[in-house]
């Protein structure tokens, strides 16, 4: 018989899995497949994409399961920036951060012995000027597709980033000591 995980991740994220991997959690992957939102307040926001992945995926998830849903975005001038459709529209992203401070929110939900916890994380992120040469670079690379305000801080968008205050596995797309506190039995050998 082959024993499931306890926790099943609500995201196709590589980067999410990639960081519990690290982390020595085991998990399975279900994708919510749900529309995010970007109505509203951002933080309302996040938080309910965050919690509606979840639900989504423990409907389906059975008994015993620890369900979890993130949502990742980055504010800036209070609007949330989603991901880029395009190239020029990750462009017109960057060109917007550039040698600017944004915040890069996730809301973190997990459903957990019939109940459900959330949290919001936020993070400060300072962007270097971006010359003409290193944006046409980044753009090249392709690094932005996918990504929250079009770029990737633990690749090749570390070389757009000044300075990051408050928690950098947020950034990257899960807030690793929100999530402890919030399920610290998560860890290997903790009850």
């Amino acid at each position: 018989m082959v024993s499931r995980a306890r926790l099943v991740l609500a995201s196709a994220s590589p980067q999410r899995s990639a960081i519990l991997t690290q982390l020595g959690i085991p998990f399975e992957v279900r994708a919510a497949h749900i529309e995010e939102r970007a109505d509203g307040d951002p933080r309302a926001a996040v938080l309910g994409n965050a919690l509606r992945k979840a639900r989504a995926v423990g409907q389906r998830a059975g008994p015993g399961r620890d369900v979890l849903g993130v949502d990742t975005e980055v504010l800036l001038d209070g609007r949330l920036l989603g991901k880029a459709a395009d190239e020029r529209h990750a462009q017109a992203h960057l060109e917007a951060l550039s040698g600017r401070t944004h915040e890069v929110l996730s809301g973190v939900a997990l459903l957990h012995d019939g109940g459900e916890s959330t949290t919001l994380v936020c993070t400060t992120v300072a962007f270097r000027v971006l010359e003409a040469e290193l944006v046409e670079w980044y753009l090249a690379g392709g690094e932005w597709r996918g990504r929250a305000g079009a770029y990737a801080v633990q690749g090749q968008g570390a070389a757009l980033v000044a300075s990051i205050e408050g928690d950098y596995w947020n950034v990257v797309g899960l807030p690793v000591p929100a999530l402890l506190d919030m399920a610290p039995w998560l860890l290997p050998g903790r009850s």
